[in-house]
């Protein structure tokens, strides 16, 4: 058996796929995408990465609907397709041959109640299915003993269907994950990025006509996220690349040994608080001001100030934050870079 345990960013992107798709059973549907995540972990650390696709993967980390392909993954050449169920009777031969009778493996997930663990039980061949229903139907009166157990292999067999390999665990080796805030080292003038989607390490991404070698991550500007239709600061991280995908922002692929975590992460419009207070009120970056001496101030409005001010929860450009607080007459407070943290809103 295989344990795999769900992040945040898998479950709001397993939930947020399912509505895109507009599931009828949209809690079916995505237990079904957090199978698929569960099987894709066990295929990275476990199958060489040349002999497995994902069929979904695209769909999955940008939550778009999926294409409709008659399975889920391709394995050596077979037609996989995962079934996720809290309930092991829908393991049964003849129930996984109900729902899907045409795929050369079914693989077998079992997830606890609240999704937070989901474990691969094993696989079996559709053709091995077919055998023992067959064997069942000539039998009359109670099942035998040996035939009332799950039909099932050991996740360890799998790769026994493929040539020997030593290119096992090929997880990433990418450290950032979806909002982490980044920027370019050997840049002094570099601006912060936003990282929006995480690539697979084995998906071929060309950089100025070159394919890149190592992962990539890619990034939008905060400026370009302002520009657009909505507050992207009060969109989870997991449906940023969503978000990105629907309006049309521009997006910009880096190798992530080339980016590192921004030591001033801050810009206009960020959400942010001062821990340090017992009760702290939420506030709005209005400016950035230049590093100095390892340090940086930044300049914040309250959001109840802005909200006093427009008589209900007030959103302002962020761009024009600077400006609209000066005309309004809005007060605001300067404090260290170090002293603050973010505050999501989403």
């Amino acid at each position: 058996m295989y344990l795999y345990t769900p992040d945040e960013i898998d479950r709001e992107r397993a939930h947020h796929q399912a509505v895109i798709q507009g599931s009828d059973h949209l809690d079916a549907k995505r237990a079904g995408n957090l199978g698929e995540l569960a099987f894709e972990q066990f295929c990275r650390e476990y199958l060489p990465v040349e002999l497995w696709e994902w069929k979904n993967e695209e769909a999955i980390r940008r939550c778009n609907p999926e294409s409709f392909c008659g399975h889920d993954f391709e394995v050596f050449g077979y037609a996989v397709d995962v079934k996720t169920s809290r309930d092991v009777s829908s393991f049964r031969p003849e129930n996984l041959l109900d729902s899907d009778p045409d795929d050369d493996i079914v693989v077998m997930v079992w997830r606890r109640d609240n999704e937070d663990a989901l474990i691969l039980l094993g696989w079996e061949r559709t053709e091995t299915l077919e055998s023992k229903v067959r064997t069942q139907d000539a039998y009359s009166g109670e099942e035998p003993e040996k035939l009332a157990h799950l039909a099932v292999r050991s996740m360890n067999e799998l790769h026994e269907l493929g040539p020997n390999t030593v290119h096992l665990n090929q997880q990433p080796e990418n450290p950032f994950a979806p909002g982490d805030r980044v920027v370019k080292p050997d840049d002094d003038d570099a601006s912060v990025a936003i990282v929006v989607e995480v690539l697979p390490p084995e998906k071929d991404v060309s950089l100025y006509g070159q394919s890149m070698d190592g992962e990539a991550v890619s990034v939008a500007f905060p400026s370009t996220l302002d520009a657009g239709p909505g507050n992207w600061r009060e969109i989870h991280p997991a449906k940023l690349a969503s978000y990105c995908d629907d309006q049309g922002v521009t997006l910009y692929t880096y190798k992530h040994s080339n980016l590192s975590p921004a030591e001033y992460p801050f810009t206009p419009g960020d959400y942010v608080i001062k821990p340090d207070y017992s009760d702290p009120d939420l506030a709005v970056v209005v400016a950035a001001g230049d590093e100095r001496d390892g340090d940086q101030e930044i300049t914040v409005v309250f959001q109840h100030q802005l909200d006093e001010h427009s008589n209900g929860r007030a959103y302002v450009p962020p761009s024009e934050l600077e400006s609209y607080c000066a005309e309004s007459g809005i007060r605001s407070y300067t404090f260290a870079n170090e002293d603050l943290d973010f505050d999501p809103q989403y």
